[in-house]
């Protein structure tokens, strides 16, 4: 496995530190995003790059995607210049990106076709777990390509778990957007509570984080919140498109989600005030106006 070229589309916030743990694991990578300038730090590393998508699928026998919308990863899979077209038989197509299930399957079924294997693989854990590799990652598709590419996704995860088949790590990922969304509310409230209280905030959290209120959201970005620390692990117009993806599958499913409704609308209200690219952590400066 570690051999094989490494293709790598998408170097954010995320995919920065998933580059940088494939290549401390032995892995070369070649990497392309639509900005060179965002990838010369690890070019500088060793990764080296490619002009184009067409480029890219040529030379590369596993390729990784987690770029920002499912219009993107449409564009980047599906359009003349992309992987579809140009990847090689027996290569491996693995999406990160948070997506629609259905899209997820769409890629699978035409990537068959072309005896090419395809994943869905979004992550969870954001900056930190994509600079610590150990990243969640939730994959759907066929057991023996997760089982060929899984030494790869072991380079920047530790929770990695295959759900079923194409679309199911999609979902998974969605039911994780849910379950934070909610999440996010109530560490909003609660800082803001303990400062009304005239608590220390931050001695709230040394005792709460380790009880049943104990989470991802407020034992990472709660401390974030308090120190007005709004830079994004994860952007607060990313988590709105995954909110909504999560809403239309949801009601495609024939069910209603009343927790996470509130937390898009509020997020909704918090873009409008200039915080599209803020961190989630930001939500509080709702609770605190």
């Amino acid at each position: 496995m570690k051999t094989k070229q490494i293709g790598f589309i998408g170097t954010g916030v995320m995919g920065n530190g998933m580059v940088r743990n494939l290549m401390k694991n032995g892995f070369s990578v070649t990497v392309f995003t639509r900005t060179k300038e965002k990838a010369l730090p690890l070019l500088e590393e060793g990764a080296e790059w490619a002009d184009s998508v067409e480029e890219l699928a040529t030379s590369c026998q596993i390729i990784i995607t987690i770029v920002g919308y499912p219009k993107d990863v449409e564009e980047v899979y599906f359009g003349t210049g992309g992987l579809l077209a140009h990847t090689r038989s027996g290569s491996y197509l693995i999406d990160m990106t948070t997506s629609k299930p259905t899209l997820a399957k769409e890629i699978y079924d035409r990537a068959k076709e072309k005896n090419i294997q395809a994943l869905d693989a979004p992550v969870s854990g954001g900056d930190i777990g994509a600079k610590n590799g150990s990243l969640a990652i939730m994959a759907g598709g066929d057991e023996e390509a997760f089982k060929e590419v899984l030494p790869v996704l072991e380079a920047m995860g530790e929770n990695i778990i295959l759900q079923g088949e194409a679309g199911a790590g999609q979902h998974t990922k969605l039911s994780n957007q849910i379950a934070i969304a909610s999440n996010m509310v109530g560490v909003c409230e609660a800082i803001v509570y303990a400062r009304k209280a005239g608590l220390d905030p931050s001695r709230v959290l040394d005792t709460i984080t380790t009880g049943a209120a104990g989470s991802f959201s407020l034992s990472k970005l709660a401390p974030r919140m308090i120190a007005d620390d709004y830079a994004p692990g994860f952007y607060v117009k990313h988590f709105i498109k995954d909110m909504s993806i999560a809403l239309e599958s949801a009601k495609e499913l024939g069910m209603d989600t009343p927790g996470l409704d509130l937390s898009l609308k509020l997020y909704k209200e918090l873009a409008e005030n200039g915080e599209n690219d803020s961190g989630t952590q930001a939500l509080i400066k709702l609770f605190e106006s």
